[in-house]
């Protein structure tokens, strides 16, 4: 029988290697959680849509393709919304955000979350506007669309009222800059829609009277820059120039003069592009490459010394009307007045074919696995397959109801709200 002491001492020693190992156990644990935090990050950001055309801003929806197919039984879930809103919605994980707006004067602002799995409504802040709301009838004040950096979100209005929100729709600041700036604004309603990059809130404020941009800190809502802009009505949202080969991230500001390349954090403007642009529809980036609705089309290639750029190719056989162009399979798309989809030559600008779909159009395509996904005003609901020679409707659907929004997508799911509803769309 052993005594005391010697239980003791093997207690000991049992005792410390147990300890250790469990250090041990804690610390590869550790490792490995580091290891896949990123990935899980970089995968769940993947998955979101955190802004207007998407996270990189140009409406290619990555990950899980979306259904091809679109009918009611392709109708995940269907619930009504409040009030009237342009806007798209954006989701963060598995919460999606939108923005609308009610009252007479359109002065009462909304922002809501839902699950995107059910549909179910989680929460839903309401605010008074402080400046101005008077809109063109086809227009509302909900509608530029919602922003997002991953931890919280930004909603903008027409009343160019800033406000951002917690996940949980606690109120964090709210920015009053058609108080602050009460003459930009213009007869038919703002439109520009705020992004993120990265720790920065780019916003567009531009009109006839007065006319800026500015960078706002996404966490304590204070102007980290602010730049006079040309004074012109301007409806086109902020673009961005992803960071690559050592360069960081770029805003583009797009107006009638041109496109204006700045740096997020400081607004120092890198290089501009000053042969004019739309005032309507956004320039895109894909590849590195920035397709601009300048005389057509335009595309720029950003200098390798970060500070220059050329220019690629112009064509005005491919101009667009409201929404902004896009890219897939090696081709541009717009969509002109008419309702017809024109394919160019990523290339080389040259128009390869054009298709009739029965327009008009005012919400930008979205792209998955080669496929363009895009509602007209009266809510049908086109995808096309686009080929080197032709364009092919795969499928239809009439939801018979004023869309006028661009739809987002993320995990599979296409989604897009009407003034009366909003709509998941995802495989049966």
């Amino acid at each position: 029988m052993l005594n005391i002491s010697m239980k003791s001492g093997l207690a000991g020693i049992l005792r410390n290697r147990l300890d250790s190992s469990i250090r041990i156990l804690g610390l590869t644990a550790g490792i490995i959680i580091g290891m896949a935090a990123p990935m899980l990050q970089q995968n769940s950001i993947a998955a979101d849509w955190r802004q207007f055309r998407g996270n990189d801003v140009n409406s290619i929806a990555t990950g899980t393709p979306l259904p091809t197919e679109l009918s009611g039984e392709s109708i995940a879930w269907k619930t009504e919304l409040p009030g009237r809103g342009l806007s798209g919605p954006i989701i963060v994980g598995s919460r999606l955000f939108l923005t609308a707006s009610s009252g007479y004067t359109q002065d009462r602002l909304h922002v809501l979350c839902f699950d995107t799995a059910s549909g179910k409504q989680l929460w839903e802040r309401q605010f008074n506007a402080t400046g101005r709301t008077n809109c063109h009838e086809k227009m509302c004040n909900a509608t530029p669309t919602m922003t997002s950096d991953g931890e919280r979100v930004y909603a903008f209005y027409s009343s160019n009222d800033l406000i951002c929100l917690d996940m949980d729709g606690q109120l964090q600041w709210f920015r009053g800059l058609g108080s602050e700036f009460p003459n930009a604004s213009n007869s038919l309603g703002m439109s520009s829609s705020p992004i993120v990059v990265g720790t920065t809130v780019v916003v567009q404020v531009e009109s006839d009277a007065e006319a800026f941009a500015c960078g706002v800190d996404t966490v304590s809502g204070e102007t980290k820059w602010q730049i006079d802009r040309p004074r012109a009505a301007n409806w086109t949202s902020p673009g961005m120039l992803p960071a690559a080969n050592g360069k960081p991230a770029l805003a583009l500001l797009q107006s009638s003069k041109g496109l204006a390349a700045v740096d997020p954090d400081t607004g120092t403007i890198v290089w501009n592009f000053e042969k004019g642009a739309s005032t309507i529809p956004s320039s895109t980036v894909v590849d590195g490459q920035i397709i601009i609705p300048s005389s057509g089309l335009t595309t720029l290639k950003p200098g390798e010394d970060g500070i220059s750029f050329q220019e690629v190719w112009n064509s005005g056989n491919l101009s667009p009307s409201t929404p902004s162009p896009v890219v897939a399979n090696g081709m541009t798309f717009t969509l002109n007045s008419a309702g017809a989809l024109t394919a160019g030559s990523v290339q080389s600008g040259e128009r390869l074919w054009q298709l009739r779909l029965k327009g008009p159009f005012c919400g930008t395509p979205v792209v998955s696995a080669g496929h363009l996904f895009v509602f007209n005003e009266g809510g049908q609901a086109f995808v096309v397959k686009p080929e080197q020679d032709k364009g092919i409707i795969v499928s239809e659907l009439d939801l018979s109801e004023t869309i006028l929004c661009s739809p987002a997508a993320a995990d599979g799911a296409l989604y897009v709200r009407s003034d009366g509803h909003l709509w998941k769309f995802a495989k049966p």
